[in-house]
């Protein structure tokens, strides 16, 4: 993949993970979702995913 894609890629994941935390520590309603702890551990690991290949991933390729 391009390294164009691949940041668009992290960014919505970041987007994602950071939709998914707020919904399972409930400041997000409507989904079953809502106040699920499972989502409130998964929503920042999806996000931390999202900004290794949005930013990490690219600053790793630049130096070597």
């Amino acid at each position: 993949m391009t390294s164009s894609v691949v940041t668009v890629l992290g960014v919505v994941l970041m987007a994602l993970g950071l939709l998914f935390t707020l919904q399972g520590v409930g400041l997000v309603g409507g989904s079953p979702m809502t106040g699920s702890p499972f989502w409130a551990t998964a929503g920042p690991v999806i996000a931390l995913v999202g900004l290794w290949l949005a930013v990490l991933r690219r600053v790793g390729r630049r130096r070597g």
